[in-house]
């Protein structure tokens, strides 16, 4: 007969202790070690030498035998959700959905239903909600579809033996946080019942071949809750972000096993419901001020797609004896790499100023091809004159203050010629690799920083003249 044993586990990294701890002394974090039970064998091994054997030679297959002419995955009906996806969802796979409470998670699976449900049957398992108000939303949402099903349910085994029996092509749980097994005594949300919930169904999903979508909630950190071995067993992770005093949402990919994991989807949340936003540059773009000093337009690759951002920048006297930096968008030790690098190449003197820093719409720059575009927002403040209104820059620079090339620049210039750019600052190494040209644009090309700021004093000075 197996035996229990009590450990501690962390719900942020997922180390292991005999004893509880106030901290992890793995990652470090407070209180996160919560109590976990441990089945083991009489012997006190995995194994048991004297069980009968299980010969599963018959089931091995060659990787040629393996047919992929079927259609393997479902449209959802968003696009946005499609793309981060890799195309769909794959038929037998598990994605889990994570975000704050009121981001939008439930609301996006809900809208989906309505596409899903013209051709497949669509089972809606919900621990958080009654079948009444899943009823009222979706009337808010306009699903009205006759193929969604919904099911007001906690207990796991039964919800497996539910989708067993009733064959759903499609199965949406919502929250994995309050499912539980009743053979473990730990409560619903614990290491225990979210691990093995997660596990039962993922052979539910593997067994049947029905895609299955999870929600789950997040720490106060904002990474999903639960240890990481949850993530693991899935198939795909997404997270939903946005700041919750603004309209827009990005969903992202944190794995995917079926796809890439640098796509990203914009929505934005009108009052019925999430709206895909194809066009993520115009809207980032749209209330970008006139003749402001600091502020310039730079272009990030999020996988296939480019989307132009705003950067601003605020460098203003200090009141304290040392200056106040603040990021929001950008990462604080490059920013603050940047200010060295204008200082000791430039002879800019940012010393006594606070510098504010900030990537409008709660985009973040995660690529280093926005520092040109941030070292000339630091410029332009510094001077008090403002960037011609159609100019973009995107390169990295080195610390030597040289400026690097970046991948896609073709991709991105094309972009910015869309959007009705007329100059763009590139790196010149760039510029050897690709053969683009466009009559509407001027493309410079630079070497070092010091000869971009070089670059934008002729353009003050023009502006200047002109008034």
């Amino acid at each position: 007969m197996a035996k229990s044993k009590t450990i501690y586990r962390c719900t942020e990294c997922g180390f292991e202790s005999s004893k509880w701890n106030g901290r992890c002394t793995n990652c470090g974090t407070w209180n996160s070690m919560e109590e976990d039970v441990l089945m083991t064998s009489p012997s006190g091994k995995i194994g048991n030498i004297n069980r009968k054997k299980n010969d599963l030679s018959a089931k091995i297959k060659g990787l040629s035998d393996i047919s992929t002419d079927e259609e393997t995955r479902y449209k959802t009906g968003c696009n946005e959700l499609d793309r981060v996806l890799g195309g769909g969802l794959v038929k037998g796979s598990i994605t889990l959905i994570g975000g704050e409470p009121g981001i939008g998670k439930s609301t996006l699976l809900l809208q989906i239903c309505q596409y899903l449900g013209e051709c497949h049957s669509v089972l809606y398992v919900s621990g958080e909600e009654s079948a009444r108000q899943i009823k009222l939303r979706a009337e808010r949402l306009k699903v009205n579809t006759d193929l969604l099903y919904l099911l007001t349910a906690t207990d796991a085994q039964s919800i497996c033996d539910t989708i067993e029996s009733s064959s759903p092509d499609i199965v949406i749980i919502d929250s994995i946080q309050t499912m539980y097994i009743t053979e473990i005594s730990s409560s619903p949300g614990s290491i225990t019942q979210v691990r093995e919930c997660t596990n039962l169904f993922m052979h539910t999903a593997k067994t049947l071949d029905i895609p299955m979508l999870i929600v789950s909630h997040v720490n106060k950190d904002g990474a999903i809750a639960g240890p990481k071995v949850m993530e693991h067993i899935v198939d795909t992770v997404l997270h939903f972000e946005g700041e919750r005093h603004l309209s827009h949402r990005l969903l992202r990919a944190v794995k995917n096993r079926f796809g890439s994991c640098n796509e990203v989807g914009v929505f934005e949340m009108v009052s019925r419901g999430l709206r895909e936003v194809p066009n993520p540059s115009a809207m980032l773009l749209a209330e970008r001020p006139s003749d402001v000093s600091g502020t310039c337009v730079t272009c990030v690759m999020e996988g296939t797609r480019p989307i132009l951002a705003e950067v601003q920048c605020l460098a203003t006297k200090s009141g304290f004896g040392t200056p106040r930096r603040t990021a929001d968008g950008i990462d604080y030790n490059r920013m603050s790499i940047i200010i060295a690098i204008l200082e000791k190449h430039l002879g800019l003197l940012y010393n006594t100023l606070d510098v504010y820093l900030n990537v409008v719409g709660g985009f973040d720059l995660r690529e280093p091809s926005g520092d040109l575009a941030v070292a000339m927002c630091l410029y332009s403040s510094l001077v008090d004159r403002p960037i011609h209104q159609k100019l973009a820059a995107f390169g990295e620079i080195g610390l030597g203050g040289e400026v690097r090339s970046v991948s896609y620049l073709e991709i991105r210039l094309r972009e910015a010629e869309r959007l009705g750019f007329e100059i763009c600052i590139v790196p010149k190494h760039s510029l050897e690799s690709i053969e683009f040209s466009s009559p509407n644009m001027k493309i410079i090309g630079v070497t070092t920083v010091k000869q971009a700021l070089s670059y934008l004093n002729k353009l003050f000075k023009a502006a200047e003249t002109k008034k």
